[in-house]
């Protein structure tokens, strides 16, 4: 049934304070990916300070578009600049704890146990899927190629019905 959702339109958010448009790899990566996609649409980029007001606002442009997914990569981690998911968490109405857990797990695998400083989560705020990857481009291209690119469209669908 999952499949019978089409292409899915995926927003992507950087979080970063010393990140611009030009040095964005991480951006500049998954815009690439999601639109060479057979199965997804790029939406909207956006890249903003770490700034919960911002995040926020960005947030509910979200929810009031087309949309289905928003990836926001950065601010995850845990030093005092990290808002992102102190911002979004109390938005979700439904968290997906093993969606951090399997990060984490991946993440152990690939760096060791500096995988216990990501908050990596993911979650629905209404009926929309919200993913939250830290600002490594290497961690970004594990979650979307270990886990997003085969799970999304089942997720959406589950969310959806």
């Amino acid at each position: 049934m999952a499949e019978k959702l089409g292409k899915l339109t995926i927003d992507v958010c950087i979080l970063s304070d010393s990140r611009t448009i030009d040095t964005d790899e991480t951006g500049k990566w998954l815009k690439e990916k999601i639109g060479a996609s057979d199965i997804f649409n790029m939406g909207i980029y956006s890249l903003i300070k770490n700034d919960s007001a911002a995040l926020k606002e960005l947030a509910a442009k979200f929810l009031k578009g087309g949309s289905d997914v928003l990836i926001t990569s950065g601010g995850t981690g845990i030093s005092a600049r990290d808002i992102t998911i102190d911002t979004l968490d109390a938005m979700f109405t439904k968290k997906l704890g093993g969606f951090g857990e399997i990060f984490r797990l991946l993440s152990f695998n690939e760096i060791g146990v500096r995988a216990i400083m990501s908050r990596a989560q993911a979650g629905l705020i209404a009926k929309k899927l919200v993913v939250c990857l830290p600002g490594s481009k290497n961690a970004v291209t594990m979650a979307y190629e270990k886990i997003l690119l085969s799970q999304l469209h089942h997720l959406i669908y589950e969310a959806t019905r």
